[in-house]
């Protein structure tokens, strides 16, 4: 599914998949979302969010970078080489600020890095453009 500005939210733009271990960010970026009218699934650990993305490909996934186990590097490295799921763009959104985390993050395969906190208007535009929609 291929997202395009919507003005009736009623109609689902996009599957995005949130894989973050913050019950507090989970919940800011689903009401987030789900205001603007995407469809949202989580998973709290990386291991966890690799299985998600291949049960139910997501048009969007949202990778935090720190969270327990395998970090959102190696899941986006994992997701993005697999043939499986390589089409997916991955959206890292951290903590982690310095330009080398955003270097490193993009040539795991991301597609764009945000730092927390984001900006509600900044984030849903470049998920627009990832998505393939209007910017």
């Amino acid at each position: 599914m291929r997202m395009c500005k919507n003005t009736d939210t009623s109609e689902i733009m996009a599957h995005i998949l949130i894989i973050d271990d913050s019950p507090t960010d989970i919940r800011v970026f689903t009401t987030l979302l789900e205001k603007a009218g995407h469809r949202v699934s989580s998973a709290t650990s990386a291991e966890e969010g690799i299985e998600v993305v291949k049960q139910v490909r997501p048009d969007l996934v949202i990778m935090d970078v720190i969270m327990p186990g395998m970090n959102g590097f190696q899941a986006t490295r994992m997701l993005t080489r697999d043939p499986e799921t390589e089409r997916i763009p991955v959206l890292i959104i951290t903590t982690k600020s310095m330009e080398t985390d955003r270097v490193w993050g993009l040539r795991q395969g991301a597609k764009d890095f945000l730092t927390k906190p984001v900006d509600e208007k900044q984030l849903l535009a470049r998920i627009d453009i990832l998505l393939g929609g209007p910017s």
